[in-house]
């Protein structure tokens, strides 16, 4: 297939390789944007398997907790502008709050809200403030108790990236600093056993095609046992060390992992959530003259 330069940048982008050798990469797979980055991390070529989605749509992530409940949603608009408007800061404020009696976001779209449901209260909102708006997502977490914590917040519990943490035990600030280590570390799960299958197949895959092409091409090649039983375990336990919150090196005291810390603290984690806002959403690239000329109704 013809290979665009969207799609070289596209890979570049994701895995920080030059630009010939994601053509290539893209070339040798077909245009298969995973297998590509594969492809690349056997080759040493590729900085990192991870693939966050580019934040492109706006809005605010609203957290709220009543008890052993906390929620996150996410309401997106067209423009930074309206994050800083203080209708939709209310009205994702209170939509967080009704989501604490609600299971996922379909119920939440229908929820009451005032003398309507959270859907029309959204729609209206529309009308009021000029943008397209969008309910998008909801995530929630139960526990003895639930910290949160909101990043670049323009009001108290509204931020660009929202985080939930459940805890088994008394939480004596621990919670909260659980909570900013997500924010800044953004982990895959919570465990290994939490982890897809899916992934650490795949990571395995990566790491063995990888190990055997360095060990080809070493000056004194090492057993075949020796890559199998100690160097891609090795390499599949730093794996699980970047991507599962509880061995991740906690960014508070980078000598223990989240785990440690918890026990330390007298508790357990049993969950979280990490929103943030536009992760994984594309949008059509605008200039800033554009967005200040539509924010103004022109």
């Amino acid at each position: 297939m013809s290979i665009s330069a969207t799609m070289v940048k596209e890979l570049r982008d994701a895995s920080g390789a030059g630009m010939m050798d994601a053509k290539k990469a893209l070339t040798e797979t077909g245009g298969d944007m995973e297998a590509a980055i594969d492809w690349l991390r056997t080759k040493g070529l590729a900085k990192a398997a991870k693939k966050s989605g580019r934040t492109a749509a706006e809005g605010l992530v609203g957290v709220a907790v009543k008890g052993g409940v906390g929620v996150a949603v996410e309401v997106n608009s067209e423009t930074d502008f309206v994050a800083r408007n203080s209708d939709f800061q209310e009205i994702v404020r209170a939509i967080a709050e009704v989501a604490t009696g609600c299971n996922d976001i379909e119920e939440l779209r229908g929820a009451p809200l005032d003398d309507k449901t959270v859907q029309e209260a959204v729609t209206e909102k529309i009308a009021t403030i000029g943008e397209n708006l969008h309910l998008r997502r909801m995530a929630s977490v139960e526990g003895e108790t639930v910290a949160s914590y909101v990043h670049n917040a323009v009001a108290d519990n509204l931020g660009k990236i929202g985080v939930l943490v459940a805890l088994k035990g008394t939480d004596n600030g621990i919670g909260r600093q659980i909570a900013m280590h997500i924010a800044a570390a953004a982990p895959q799960s919570l465990s290994e056993a939490d982890l897809d299958p899916a992934v650490l197949q795949r990571e395995r895959e990566v790491q063995t095609q990888k190990a055997m092409e360095e060990n080809a091409a070493a000056s004194k090649p090492k057993p075949e046992a020796v890559i199998q039983n100690n160097i891609i375990p090795g390499r599949m336990k730093k794996f699980l060390e970047e991507v599962t919150l509880l061995n991740q090196k906690f960014v508070i005291n980078p000598d223990l992992s989240v785990g440690q810390a918890a026990k330390e603290a007298g508790v357990e984690v049993l969950g979280y959530a990490r929103l943030a806002v536009g992760e994984g959403v594309e949008k059509a690239t605008e200039d800033f003259a554009a967005e200040v000329a539509k924010t103004a109704g022109r």
